[in-house]
């Protein structure tokens, strides 16, 4: 008697642990009220619009229909990209949550001071020391310079 209800009790037990660990693992890269909307953006950086990433430091803000709920931040580092969302990801969206760009160096998120560098999304100060911006997933093609941008 004792041999099955302990089985049934050790898997169950370990279901759970299971089901806690990978549930605990998703909310790491932002908080659980994060805003999750469909990021489908085609950048032609051929266009004086995206002129900025052509080159490495450039940066733009991206405000295009299905860039998310407050728009992106794309930065050219190097041959490739950084593609942040503008929510910060350790606040719920809130005003003053949206996160700026400040002087080519830092992202800034206005309601704490919390800063990433632009660059890497490296935190720097403030309350999400640890936690660094959303980013998303790109394609680009060097050969028609087309940047497209997915979630």
């Amino acid at each position: 008697m004792k041999k099955s209800f302990s089985i049934p009790f050790i898997l169950t037990t370990l279901i759970f642990s299971i089901l806690t660990l990978n549930s605990c693992g998703r909310t790491q890269d932002t908080v659980n009220c994060f805003p999750s909307s469909p990021i489908n953006v085609t950048l032609n950086l051929n266009l004086p619009a995206y002129y900025d990433l052509n080159n490495t430091g450039g940066w733009i803000y991206i405000n295009e229909q299905q860039s998310g709920t407050r728009g992106l931040i794309a930065v050219r580092n190097g041959s490739s990209f950084k593609i942040y969302d503008r929510n910060a990801p350790h606040l719920c969206p809130d005003t003053n949550t949206t996160l700026e760009v400040k002087d080519d160096i830092y992202i800034l998120c206005p309601k704490d001071n919390t800063k990433w560098v632009l660059l890497t999304g490296s935190p720097t100060d403030g309350a999400a020391t640890g936690l660094p911006p959303k980013t998303y997933t790109y394609n680009y093609d060097a050969s028609s310079n087309i940047l497209n941008i997915y979630y």
